[in-house]
């Protein structure tokens, strides 16, 4: 009974924050981190896979992974854990800070921040009734707020989920397509610097083993879903330099086959579907004018997760 009530006086506070309005974000961060203060009370009281290669699984999910939609309460989980904050900062490249007083802008911060895994599934009574389980369920509460709150900022900017899970179509069509012709001058503006160095290496790779691919996606895909949406900020003086990463799932039909130079068949068969699942980073600048989502890394997937 202590857990249930517990949990009903955290859902309380979250629910009376999320009633803030938006417009008062910036107004009064005392306040905003009084409120803050309480909900952390509360908690503490309760406390890619290789190219053309997939595999199916099951990834965690939790009830109906429900987002908290509101600005306010993104812009407010900020101060919930003291200094814990739900961006990071990164610093510029070594070569960039040597340049001294000269005004350097970041490309890419050339990392993919707390990159996604799928959580260990917990079992009801674990959950609320040990001392794990209310730590586990802090930690899940924590990892949504900072979805919450990348995604409130993207919104500022016109963001809607449709319209980018086409766009994010689009890119892995034409990136792997890309890969397998082997054009690396039209691939290096849809990806980051990292990735294409990557990049670059599998098609080497590749080509040193097949002559020719034919790669082909079945439209239209299977399934698309956001898994982590996750904010860098790169300057601690202007909290509007920030590039938003998003990790989205595909699953996909597919056909491959390889040849060699001769042109015989070695590898696949393109006429055959093969289920492909893959999970991606997309990451876009929010202050770099004309900025635009470029692919900036591939979670690798285990098999049998």
């Amino acid at each position: 009974m202590m857990a249930f009530r517990r949990l009903h006086n955290a859902r309380n506070v979250y629910q009376t924050l999320e009633i803030r309005t938006a417009s008062n974000l910036f107004g009064n961060w005392r306040s905003y981190s009084n409120v803050a203060g309480e909900v952390h009370k509360v908690l503490s009281r309760s406390s890619c896979h290789n190219f053309y290669k997939g595999s199916g699984c099951h990834p965690f999910t939790h009830g109906d992974n429900k987002m908290l939609r509101t600005s306010a309460v993104a812009e407010l989980s900020i101060f919930l854990n003291g200094s814990r904050s739900l961006s990071t900062q990164v610093k510029a490249p070594a070569q960039a800070r040597q340049m001294g007083a000269l005004k350097v802008s970041m490309l890419s911060p050339g990392i993919i921040y707390e990159p996604y895994g799928p959580r260990e599934p917990i079992s009801f009574l674990r959950r609320w009734f040990t001392r794990n389980g209310w730590k586990r369920t802090k930690d899940d509460i924590f990892l949504e707020l900072k979805n919450a709150y990348a995604i409130a900022k993207l919104r500022k900017t016109g963001y809607s989920k449709q319209k980018f899970y086409t766009e994010a179509v689009n890119l892995y069509k034409e990136i792997n397509t890309l890969m397998a012709n082997g054009d690396k001058t039209s691939l290096r503006k849809m990806v980051t610097e990292q990735m294409y160095s990557a990049l670059k290496s599998e098609i080497k790779l590749r080509e040193s083993r097949w002559s020719n691919v034919y790669w082909e996606l079945i439209e239209p895909v299977v399934k698309i879903r956001t898994l982590r949406a996750r904010m860098i900020g790169v300057d601690r003086d202007d909290l509007s330099k920030v590039f938003i990463q998003l990790t989205l799932e595909f699953m996909s039909k597919q056909k491959f086959e390889a040849y060699d130079s001769k042109g015989a068949v070695v590898a696949g068969n393109k006429d055959k579907e093969i289920l492909v699942r893959d999970i991606w980073v997309f990451e876009k600048s929010q202050f770099h004018p004309g900025a635009y989502w470029r692919l900036c890394g591939r979670i690798p997937i285990k098999p049998g997760v």
